[in-house]
């Protein structure tokens, strides 16, 4: 089939409305989508801290940032890695985190969970108990991002969370009836003390038109899966929504304008917590005592 805007040969088609694209206009596309998110999310001044994992949503984040950030004088990109510790697959894509920063003379930071918690996720697997090691994964890797996003001045962390992740996070919530933790998605237009605000550009970018896109762009897109990912429960909402999805093309927009719809309902029936510095580590928490380090006591 041919592009519908210029006649080429078309490299995909996008189902949920119907239109062939090749290359150059379905990387337009997307670039045109990201651009439009990030004026409508707001972007700071100062520096701009990208979270890159290594993997493709965050790489081709990183670069489509690089395009917006960089004809402005008044803002700075910087990269900030974590390494939770998991052998034999985070240096993989470290190593490719560190080439693509060199490529484009970004300063690239790391932080790891043996530095920030005085364990690897490795180590927290032996230990976790009933707990699955993405519990533990994803509250130690926010506090490590926001810890190293202060460290360097970040005015604002973005990442590269892309539709599929967004619609899985949405439905997992009313699932769960956690409401108040929907209220709490990014993007965060209310800056809390001590929280660096997120920032989701590919928010609205389906995981294979991020895939595509990075490869088009020739970037690496690496296969490696985590291997405590099998233990996720996000998974099971992954497979609901892809046959959602096939049946019904659109429904991942669906929810997500959906969730925007109600976001100020939900902002008015949870406003942002009141925070107060933790009594184990004193960063800021809005319990007495933050889920980092009541997790690392159920380690004990």
């Amino acid at each position: 089939m041919n592009c519908g805007t210029c006649g080429r040969e078309a490299v995909t088609f996008i189902r949920y409305n119907g239109t062939y694209l090749c290359g150059e206009h379905f990387s337009r596309y997307v670039e045109k989508r990201v651009h439009r998110e990030v004026r409508r999310q707001g972007l700071r001044l100062g520096v701009v801290a990208v979270a890159l994992s290594g993997g493709k949503d965050s790489l081709a984040c990183l670069y489509l940032m690089h395009d917006i950030v960089s004809p402005h004088r008044d803002k700075e990109l910087h990269a900030i890695t974590v390494d939770e510790g998991i052998a034999g697959y985070r240096p993989h894509s470290l190593a490719v985190a560190r080439k693509h920063c060199r490529l484009l003379n970004i300063p690239h930071h790391v932080i790891s969970f043996q530095e920030e918690m005085g364990l690897t996720l490795d180590d927290i697997s032996q230990m976790r108990g009933q707990l699955g090691e993405c519990t533990y994964c994803g509250v130690f890797r926010r506090q490590c991002l926001n810890a190293k996003a202060k460290e360097i001045g970040a005015r604002t962390l973005v990442v590269g969370h892309n539709l599929d992740d967004v619609a899985q996070s949405i439905l997992m919530n009313f699932v769960n009836n956690d409401l108040e933790r929907m209220a709490r998605m990014a993007p965060h237009a209310h800056v809390q003390p001590g929280l660096i605000p997120r920032l989701v550009p590919l928010r609205g970018i389906p995981e294979k038109e991020v895939t595509l896109y990075a490869l088009l762009r020739g970037l690496e897109v690496l296969e490696d899966e985590c291997p405590y990912a099998v233990r996720a429960a996000r998974g099971a909402y992954r497979g609901i929504l892809a046959r959602l999805e096939d049946s019904n093309p659109g429904t991942r927009h669906s929810l997500l304008n959906s969730y925007l719809a109600l976001e100020p309902c939900l902002q008015d029936l949870f406003p942002p917590a009141r925070l107060q510095p933790c009594r184990s580590c004193g960063k800021p928490s809005s319990q007495d005592q933050c889920r980092v380090c009541q997790l690392l006591e159920h380690l004990c």
